[in-house]
Order: C-alpha cells, then sequence, then structure tokens
C-alpha cells in the first residue's frame, strides 16, 4: 500500500469515526451515523459483509441500520449482476442529502410536537372554558404553547426557505442573515 492510499483510507477512517460521534447530537445511534458516514465515502456500492468487517459490527446490528438509512432515504440497495448480496450506495450530493434529512425529521419530530401543542390547547380549553381568561396559570400556559408553535413554525418557514432557494441562494441567504445579525 503507498503512502498515498494509507493516508487516503486514515483520513476515511476519521471521516467515519468523527461522523459517528456526533450521532448522538443528532439523535441516531453510533452506528447507523458510521455506516452512512462508510457509504458516504465509498465510490463503489457497498456489501453488507463489507459493513460488517469495516466497522466490526455484527450482522445483526449492520441490517438493522442499514434497513433504517433505506428507511430515511439516504441510502439506496443496488443490485450487482451475477452476486447474490445485497450492496448499498448513499446520496452524495450534499443538498440533496440535508433536503433528505429536513423532510424526515419535520415528518418524525416537529409535525407530531405541532399536532400536540395543537391538542394540548384543546384540552386546555376545553377544562377552563371561559374561565380561563382570568385564571393566570392558565393563560400563562395558553401562552407558552402558542410561543412554542410561533417558535416551530418560524424555524420550519426558515429551513423551507432554504430548501427553496437550493445550493445557489444559500450564499446569499446566508449573507443576508449575516447582515441581520450584524
Amino acid at each position: 500500500m503507498s503512502a498515498a492510499t494509507a493516508a487516503l483510507d486514515e483520513s476515511r477512517a476519521l471521516f467515519i469515526r468523527r461522523w459517528g460521534e456526533m450521532a448522538n447530537y443528532w439523535g441516531i445511534n453510533r452506528t447507523m451515523a458510521e455506516i452512512h458516514a462508510l457509504l458516504f465515502v465509498s465510490t463503489e456500492p457497498v456489501c453488507t459483509d463489507d459493513v460488517m468487517a469495516r466497522l466490526q459490527v455484527s450482522r445483526g446490528n449492520a441490517s438493522m441500520n442499514l434497513r433504517s438509512l433505506v428507511d430515511w432515504g439516504l441510502i439506496q440497495r443496488v443490485h450487482i449482476r451475477g452476486d447474490r448480496k445485497e450492496y448499498f450506495t448513499a446520496l452524495t450530493d450534499v443538498w440533496q442529502l440535508f433536503e433528505t434529512i429536513v423532510r424526515q425529521r419535520r415528518r418524525r419530530e416537529v409535525e407530531p410536537i405541532l399536532e400536540t401543542l395543537a391538542r394540548c390547547r384543546e384540552m386546555a380549553a376545553q377544562d377552563a372554558g371561559p374561565k380561563s381568561a382570568r385564571n393566570p396559570s392558565a393563560r400563562a400556559y395558553m401562552q407558552r404553547l402558542d410561543d412554542m408553535e410561533k417558535f416551530l413554525k418560524a424555524v420550519g418557514a426558515m429551513v423551507d426557505l432554504l430548501v427553496k432557494v437550493g445550493p445557489r441562494g444559500i450564499g446569499r441567504v446566508s449573507s443576508m442573515i449575516m447582515k441581520l445579525a450584524g
């Protein structure tokens, strides 16, 4: 192995390890993130056996996380003619990756909390009725629910704007935000 190849392999290993370390911050498990990183940096499709060997994980762990990544839309199954093994590739377009993750996180996390906020508001209104306007605790609670909903919707609108302007417009949006921030 040449020094250049060794350096490239070391660089890939560092990326995979760091991506895995970030998993907890994203609310996913380390193995899922490492598998995603491995596929992201691989120029050829990777089979389950290679994932297991490279990351030192069990077949069950590899299979479960590969299935989850497919469900998220971050990787795809690939068929290689003449081979019965299942191979995988990852999205490599960073913008498409961002959009896929945002869409999934919104569906799995933001929409349910917005639905819960609406349900909590309905429940509180049923219980308190017209008296709630005079109840300081009920008013404060409803205001907090409203504030949370406004915040989540504002963040959602900003993300929608980023997706709409795409990779070519992100620089302009970033510049505008930096100007607003001072």
